[in-house]
């Protein structure tokens, strides 16, 4: 039967593969804009990206409108459905703001413009904490207050970096006022946001299935209960090697825009090496407190041990993924979205689910053989990504970056 957890997981897919993944193109022409001091050309793109991304939305938002008779003829429970699809239904108009503050974000991060960024978040998540106890607790909404505190948390977020996009002075150059070439070159960008979300979703969806293989296990509730945890603290920790993969990206873009090539392949090795570093302090981390991390999430003496028992395989995990962070990052700033979708197609759905599940079910390994399952395909990830890394030319790369971006540049205007 459907559950809370498993439609999380559908918004999940949702957001990532039309928010971050398609957004995700903006790093490559924005990063490579600004670097080529074509500074103009970055608000046409976030425009452009805007446009695409709200386009999209549309069908997903009639879908999320129709969850609940498409639950329904699914087979699953119909209280589960109407509540979902109630849920759904609150959290519509998140769809566009996620997609639209996934383009801002992308627009001011290739300017190396971070503060602000933080202090809005910050703020946001200040009115959030407000936002879900009165809408959760005291307005008695339940989970429709949760999804409709979620939706005005993200327009507030928006209407924050707008606000800071219009009427800062950082961005005088780059932001010249809504221009109707935004509506032109939609395809080569769509070339981009297409793979770059592929790339996302298809490492995304192979973490989630794991988790959902792990219930036609023996023992299903230990098996969910502990990969479940495994996921959450996955991703947790994912958050920096996140965070140096953007960085790369923003760096890679720039000095590729700016003709500098040997300065694009110094900041990949700097932030390779910083990844390195990363993984392996916080993969000791994890291994030294493996016997207590399990008690922040529940008291069950058999859950905490498994946990504790894997925790060596996530920092093997952790460690791998930081390296594919970073190699991702890379990828978009250089503009390689379509070999990187190539890549994790052929890493997680040739590789890593089949050797999942051949550990898990007929080796009988349980939920640490699904995972060891994940780590075979960043594995292969990782090796391919390097493999195109490493036989980088980055000359011709930079060559490459200055004829997409004049090709890209058009008569700008502008309107009120």
């Amino acid at each position: 039967m459907f559950n809370d957890s498993e439609f999380m997981f559908i918004i999940n897919i949702f957001m990532y593969m039309f928010g971050v993944g398609m957004a995700s193109g903006l790093e490559t022409l924005c990063g490579q804009s600004y670097g080529a001091k074509q500074y103009q050309a970055l608000g046409i793109h976030m425009q452009r990206a805007m446009l695409v991304l709200s386009l999209v939305s549309i069908p997903l938002a009639i879908i999320w409108a129709n969850t609940t008779f498409i639950l329904v003829a699914l087979g699953q429970d119909p209280e589960i459905s109407e509540s979902a699809g109630a849920y759904a239904q609150f959290m519509i108009p998140s769809i566009f703001a996620y997609g639209l503050l996934q383009c801002l974000i992308r627009f001011l991060q290739t300017q190396n413009i971070v503060f602000p960024m933080m202090i809005s978040s910050g703020i946001t998540a200040v009115f959030h904490f407000l936002l879900c106890w009165i809408l959760v607790f005291k307005s008695g909404l339940g989970s429709r207050g949760a999804a409709l505190a979620n939706t005005i948390s993200y327009w507030i977020n928006v209407l924050l970096l707008v606000l800071y996009v219009k009427f800062s002075s950082s961005c005088d150059k780059t932001w010249t006022g809504f221009s109707k070439e935004a509506l032109h070159n939609i395809i080569p960008f769509v070339k981009l946001a297409i793979p770059s979300a592929v790339m996302v979703c298809l490492e995304m969806w192979s973490f989630e299935m794991v988790v959902l293989l792990s219930g036609l296990l023996p023992n299903p509730k230990l098996e969910t209960s502990v990969l479940s945890i495994s996921l959450n603290i996955c991703w947790t920790v994912w958050m920096i090697p996140f965070g140096l993969g953007g960085a790369v990206s923003t760096r890679v873009s720039n000095e590729l825009g700016a003709r500098h090539p040997e300065a694009a392949r110094l900041a990949v090795f700097a932030v390779l090496l910083i990844a390195i570093t990363e993984g392996i302090v916080l993969g000791s981390v994890l291994i030294l407190i493996r016997n207590i991390w399990g008690y922040a999430y529940t008291g069950e003496l058999q859950v905490v041990n498994y946990i504790a028992a894997m925790m060596p395989i996530l920092a093997t995990s952790n460690f791998l993924d930081g390296l594919q962070c970073v190699l991702s990052g890379i990828a978009r700033g250089c503009g390689w979205q379509k070999i990187g979708a190539y890549i994790n197609l052929g890493s997680y759905y040739l590789v890593g689910i089949p050797t999942a599940v051949l550990l898990a079910f007929v080796l009988h390994i349980g939920g640490r053989g699904l995972w060891l399952g994940i780590i075979s395909a960043l594995i292969v990830q990782v090796s391919f990504l390097s493999i195109v890394t490493m036989r980088t030319n980055w000359e011709q790369e930079a060559k490459k970056t200055t004829d997409r971006v004049y090709d890209s540049e058009i008569p700008v205007h502008t309107v009120a």
